[in-house]
């Protein structure tokens, strides 16, 4: 099928967008601990772009079909060049946190902020239901390699420290600046899509049009209360948090830590084909609750593991597994719902997570500066499989139509 321009505008932004994510979430944490900060501050900080990833998010649920798609995604793209900035310019702790805030910084190493909500929402218009899981496995591997990529140039600042001849400090500035000039290009590509990924016409949306029906209300309220519970767990994972550990546990520096999360990257983009060959089988549901549950059995054992390789190997195997929820996720919530209410369901589902994401760093900071350097591990692997078994429970019998034969 070939492939539709808004779909590849989309693609071609989201890639560029996950590029500076995924350089950041390698060397963010390590860089603040450069410049002198605690891990509790760095969890501070990464909280902090989370905090302000959440409200954009929260925002996009009610107001992004009234604004306009591709104004709100324009919007979203120059604000992300704030969190770069932020880093490029100042390492005064009060100045970090406000532009990160502003500008969505995302320590977690994966893109799972406003932008990506409304994205999840526009993509399943431009394909027909039986391709749905394929066009959104599809983005989120494009997601993943530019994220990819992105640990890979996590060896940028190395390289700048020797072309340009500057500190080391000044080297990860630049780098910094480099995600800024990330977003505004996304920016620019958002601003050649057509007004067919618009839900508003006119000047204005009937009270009819824009109606959430009271099912529909209870579906998006359980899915977004079990997904913030997901992304508690997630939340004290981040790839900053994660790098922080390798760093610490084994010395491993940061032109060694980037090769390890490209590859850890690829592994993510790889799986989503196969979720979306699964999900065809055994159904989304299933392949959700089944793939996730042991991605998290094996992070739980990354901490026991007796050497580097060890480690490595059982956070390859986790990675293999752990995003196959993604695509068969967000192609049940956007499935169990009307098209009108897409941006409803997938902006506030995003949101609970981009709430609990935030919330949780702070905490795997304390934890990891105060408890054991582990710790953020074993919780966030106990959380997500409690996450699982209730969302088991609570939707195995509501079917996407596709199922429902």
């Amino acid at each position: 099928m070939p492939l539709n321009r808004n779909l590849a505008l989309i693609y071609g932004a989201a890639f560029l967008r996950a590029l500076g994510v995924g350089m950041t979430g390698v060397i963010l944490g390590i860089y603040l601990s450069r410049v002198g900060f605690s891990a509790t501050l760095i969890g501070v900080v990464i909280a902090s772009g989370l905090a302000g990833s959440a409200l954009a998010t929260l925002i996009v649920s009610f107001r992004a079909d009234r604004l306009g798609r591709r104004r709100t995604l324009i919007s979203l793209s120059l604000l992300m060049s704030l969190g770069g900035l932020a880093l490029a310019l100042t390492t005064a702790l009060p100045s970090i946190l406000l532009l990160s805030f502003l500008g969505m910084l995302n320590g977690m190493g994966r893109d799972r902020g406003a932008a990506f909500a409304l994205e999840q929402a526009i993509i399943p218009e431009t394909a027909p239901a039986e391709r749905r899981t394929w066009a959104l496995a599809w983005y989120n591997l494009v997601l993943d390699g530019g994220h990819a990529v992105g640990a890979l140039a996590s060896a940028i600042p190395f390289l700048f420290r020797s072309m340009l001849d500057v500190n080391l400090l000044a080297s990860y500035q630049f780098t910094f600046g480099l995600h800024a000039v990330l977003g505004v290009v996304s920016a620019v590509l958002y601003a050649f899509l057509s007004r067919q990924i618009e839900v508003v016409k006119t000047t204005s949306l009937s009270k009819e049009a824009t109606k959430i029906s009271p099912e529909s209300k209870r579906i998006v309220a359980r899915l977004a209360a079990l997904s913030g519970l997901d992304s508690l767990g997630g939340g004290f994972l981040t790839s900053a948090l994660i790098a922080y550990w390798f760093f610490r546990r084994f010395g491993v520096a940061e032109e060694s830590l980037g090769p390890l999360f490209f590859v850890l990257r690829l592994a993510n983009a790889g799986s989503y084909l196969v979720a979306a060959w699964l999900a065809r089988r055994i159904g989304l549901l299933n392949t959700m609750v089944f793939t996730h549950i042991p991605s998290s059995l094996f992070l739980i054992a990354v901490p026991f593991a007796p050497s580097f390789a060890w480690a490595v190997a059982m956070l390859l195997a986790r990675e293999c597994l752990v995003e196959m929820d993604v695509p068969t996720r967000q192609s049940y919530i956007v499935a169990v719902v009307g098209p009108q209410e897409r941006t409803f369901a997938s902006g506030m589902t995003n949101v609970t997570r981009n709430i609990a994401w935030a919330t949780a760093p702070s905490f795997a900071g304390y934890f990891m500066q105060h408890l054991a350097l582990a710790s953020p591990l074993f919780l966030g692997g106990g959380i997500k499989i409690t996450y699982d078994l209730l969302l088991y429970i609570a939707f195995r019998r509501v079917k996407p139509p596709e199922e429902q034969s």
